[in-house]
């Protein structure tokens, strides 16, 4: 089994930065991939960024693309999204996701795409 825990939300004022991790124990994802996805509130789940294992490939939504950076430090089993230039429309539920298995392609834009998530940690951006 595979368990994934997110750390770093928190309150920031629009323009502000934060980061966000994942911490990955159990199954490590040696050939597969890792994502980021929100929720707001009254919303579905939106894909944010993904990386693949090598990080040889990395993928961002638009609305966050320049602004988000995903990264991964396999020795730690952890990932990273570095959100800078806040906005309040980022505010969300950002879940962590993670697939064991993973070529290339760019299904992993697809919040359908992941098998194990994270409980989710909020990022609330204030006007």
């Amino acid at each position: 089994q595979v368990q994934l825990v997110e750390s770093g939300g928190g309150l920031v004022q629009a323009g502000g930065s934060l980061r966000l991790s994942c911490a990955a124990s159990g199954r490590t994802f040696s050939t597969g991939a890792m994502g980021w996805v929100r929720q707001a509130p009254g919303k579905v789940r939106e894909f944010v960024a993904a990386i693949n294992w090598s990080s040889a490939f990395t993928y961002y939504a638009d609305s966050v693309k320049g602004r988000f950076t995903i990264s991964r430090d396999n020795a730690k089993n952890t990932v990273y999204l570095q959100m800078n230039s806040l906005k309040p429309e980022d505010t969300a539920v950002y879940y962590c996701a993670g697939r064991p298995t993973y070529l290339s392609g760019t299904y992993v834009t697809s919040p359908t795409a992941y098998i194990y998530w994270g409980q989710g940690t909020q990022v609330t951006v204030s006007s």
